[in-house]
């Protein structure tokens, strides 16, 4: 079996650019990679964002840590990832810093931020993050290149900042390994749907009681397996059914902490996932 091919010919460039890849804005955006575009170095992940409406490609869990705090700012409006730049400037940049573009096989590649960020924010609408683990600052080739994309957005005077582990609290972290095993796609949403208005008229009942003891309770009211209900809500979590705020450790949560989506968005979610 031949092994799969992790770098653009100009080819596939060409018919990415055709596509449509790295151009839009909200549920229009097409990141210019995807998760079956790259190797998997850890976990990748396909999240449904509920402030764009489309699937988030997000290529590691530092990745989805960053995103989730992105999309927790009230002031964020639009979050894009795996943002192509413009491949003449990273050239230029490139030549003038004397440092070697990237190229595979005598291609140049397309190099890319992860996130770029519109925001409401007056003097700061719009900002791009690059997530890095700490690890790799050691390697001379990735601070090359982080040289060029700094470069690139201070050109354009635009902010630029670095994410590191070290910027993300050990609770986020925590909250997503929690809920990641419920973030698959295969999902029977009627069956969900039931379990959300069943959760919903609970929590909205049951104020400062732990989220942990009313699964409990409803295990023992509708006899059922003890963590049934507890495996039931992490998924409607996991499925943004119902928001909390992911600096707070699960484990601590009361009903009161959590929200619950609007339905009509919810069912848009089902058709963008499908």
């Amino acid at each position: 079996m031949s092994r799969k091919q992790y770098w653009n010919s100009e080819a596939k460039n060409q018919s990415w650019i055709k596509e449509g890849r790295g151009r839009g804005a909200g549920a229009e955006y097409k990141p210019w990679l995807t998760i079956r575009d790259v190797p998997s170095k850890g976990r990748s992940h396909r999240v449904f964002g509920h402030l764009t409406q489309r699937i988030h490609h997000l290529l590691s869990d530092l990745e989805l840590a960053t995103y989730f705090l992105l999309q927790w700012r009230r002031s964020t409006s639009d979050i894009r990832e795996q943002f192509p730049l413009d491949r003449d400037t990273t050239r230029e940049i490139c030549r003038r810093l004397g440092i070697a573009h990237p190229n595979e096989r005598g291609i140049d590649q397309y190099m890319s931020s992860d996130f770029v960020v519109d925001s409401n924010e007056k003097n700061n609408s719009k900002f791009v993050i690059q997530v890095k683990p700490k690890g790799l600052f050691n390697d001379s080739r990735t601070v090359e290149k982080l040289q060029v994309e700094r470069e690139y957005w201070r050109e354009k005077r635009i902010p630029f900042y670095l994410v590191t582990e070290a910027q993300i609290p050990r609770t986020v972290f925590e909250n997503i390994n929690v809920l990641y095993n419920y973030m698959e796609d295969d999902v029977d949403y009627d069956e969900l749907h039931m379990s959300f208005n069943l959760f919903q008229d609970q929590i909205s009942r049951s104020g400062s009681i732990r989220v942990i003891d009313i699964c409990k309770s409803i295990d023992a009211s509708y006899q059922l397996d003890l963590g049934e209900s507890l495996a039931q809500l992490k998924l409607l979590l996991a499925r943004r059914y119902f928001h909390f705020d992911i600096f707070k450790p699960f484990t601590e949560l009361r009903c009161s902490d959590l929200v619950a989506e609007d339905f009509e968005s919810l069912r848009g979610g089902w058709r963008v996932s499908s």
